[in-house]
């Protein structure tokens, strides 16, 4: 078993907590991971096939977005091991019975992830109130609802076009995990003039080189049907995705995605990373090489986590989309100034952005993590 410690550096993580509940079947983890600037927000992720490991890379992700967001947190997040679409009596058992578990640990925030919604949220915060993404009704901003990290993904897409050398009329857009995410981000791009000519879930994928109705398959998926229950197009496997050619390739869906494995495959211009840590590092820097351009996740897909600390903040929904569309803009114009000048890895660049922030941050603390 891998030893805890080996995830250690000098950011964290400051504590990775294993929640068992044999009677229920519960399995979870929660990894916190730097803490100096405030209590840590990241999302609640289910799925059968989470791991330790894939928690802590989450967590990190989690630091960088919210010290280069300029948010009040820190970085954290967690994983429950089931099918997110188990009967949902079973569902709102483990949830309550992990947020019960987790009630003393004040420094994590829970918000939405993949396979959890503003009803999990719901659930959490009748249980210990510490949640974000939560339902209106209970005075939310939900965050999935109205599409703030698609928002987000659009405004880094709309930044970044003219570096990777494309116009937005009419660019070819490919969304690899037609989620929540993927399908906003479709949206949104479709108002500038792009068209989305692929899109995959688990099921398979969907090609369509004239243009998919972004309405129409959002509707499907909301019925609870698969992109290949479209219409028209192409129907292919599911990892054909990764190879079909578009001018802004979309992640959103679970990380190492692209690997050194299958990269080569890849054909587009720009990559925005609408997932956390869909690419591989050396992914990247194969892309990079090519002159392809990749907006690193934590700089792309922060509009959900911005929508989360308004909220948590008493932030009023109206402002949200000005808020994540200014920050996301400069964050993106910054980074891609610096990549210009300095040329390195966006990535790279990102990370020392974000890494200035939490230094000053962590300068301030007695024990600097925590």
């Amino acid at each position: 078993m891998l030893d805890a410690f080996s995830y250690a550096d000098d950011l964290g993580p400051t504590k990775i907590i294993h929640i068992y509940e044999p009677t229920i079947g519960l399995k979870a983890v929660l990894v916190v991971d730097n803490v100096s600037i405030g209590p840590a927000i990241g999302g609640l992720r289910m799925a059968p096939d989470v791991s330790t490991d894939e928690c802590f890379r989450l967590a990190r992700a989690m630091t960088l977005k919210n010290a280069v967001s300029g948010l009040a947190h820190g970085g954290g997040k967690s994983v429950l091991y089931g099918d997110p679409k188990m009967p949902l009596a079973e569902k709102e058992q483990l949830i309550r019975a992990m947020a019960c578990a987790l009630r003393h640990c004040h420094d994590y925030i829970f918000g939405p992830d993949m396979g959890t919604d503003e009803t999990c949220m719901a659930w959490v915060k009748d249980e210990i109130d510490r949640a974000v993404g939560l339902p209106e009704a209970i005075g939310g901003i939900p965050l999935d609802k109205i599409g703030a990290t698609g928002w987000g993904v659009r405004h880094a897409v709309e930044i970044a076009a003219p570096a990777a050398g494309f116009s937005l009329s009419g660019a070819r857009v490919v969304v690899q995990g037609f989620g929540a995410v993927g399908q906003h981000a479709a949206r949104f791009l479709g108002e500038l003039g792009a068209v989305l000519v692929g899109a995959a879930d688990s099921k398979g994928t969907l090609y369509h080189p004239e243009g998919i109705d972004v309405d129409a398959l959002m509707a499907l998926k909301q019925a609870g049907k698969s992109v290949v229950d479209y219409a028209d197009g192409q129907k292919l496997d599911r990892d054909a995705v990764i190879g079909l050619e578009c001018e802004v390739w979309i992640p959103a869906a679970r990380p190492d995605v692209v690997t050194e494995a299958n990269v080569d495959r890849m054909r587009t211009r720009l990559v925005a990373q609408g997932a956390n840590i869909p690419l591989t590092p050396g992914a990247e820097k194969i892309l990079h090489e090519r002159g392809v351009l990749c907006l690193p996740d934590f700089i792309a897909n922060a509009g959900g986590v911005i929508c989360g600390a308004l909220e948590y903040h008493g932030g009023w929904k109206g402002l949200v989309f000005d808020v994540v569309a200014e920050k996301i803009r400069s964050n993106t114009e910054e980074m891609l100034r610096r990549v210009k000048t300095e040329g390195r890895l966006p990535r790279d660049v990102a990370t020392d952005m974000a890494l200035t922030v939490l230094h000053k941050a962590m300068a301030t603390r007695r024990w600097t993590i925590f």
